[in-house]
């Protein structure tokens, strides 16, 4: 798991040869807490296939407007330094794992 910030930013997400997925929350979120434990164990389940970050949005508030987060959780997926897709909201490991699967196969 790695955590994103404006220094490491460039070099973990745009230069990454695999699809990126950013969970973009905070310590104060619920939802995004009880989501914390299915990021993670998802983040071993797919390394080598999908690199796992976390950003944290009250710490690197400059990314987050850059990617006008308005809500989260919010995982935003990038592909080659692109945003290719996003997930809104707490989602379940069995959600999560199916549109994981299917961004996979469309990258």
């Amino acid at each position: 798991m790695i955590y994103l910030n404006e220094e490491n930013f460039d070099k973990e997400v745009n230069q990454s040869k695999i699809p990126v997925i950013i969970d973009f929350y905070a310590d104060w979120c619920m939802p995004c807490r009880m989501m914390a434990p299915i990021f993670e164990k998802l983040s071993k389940e797919y390394e080598g296939k999908m690199k796992f970050c976390k950003l944290n949005t009250e710490e690197n508030q400059g990314l987050s407007m850059q990617f006008d987060i308005q809500a989260i959780p919010a995982l935003v997926i990038m592909h080659k330094g692109k945003e290719f897709d996003r997930i809104i909201g707490y989602n379940n490991e069995s959600a999560l794992k199916q549109k994981i699967d299917k961004i996979i196969k469309s990258v």
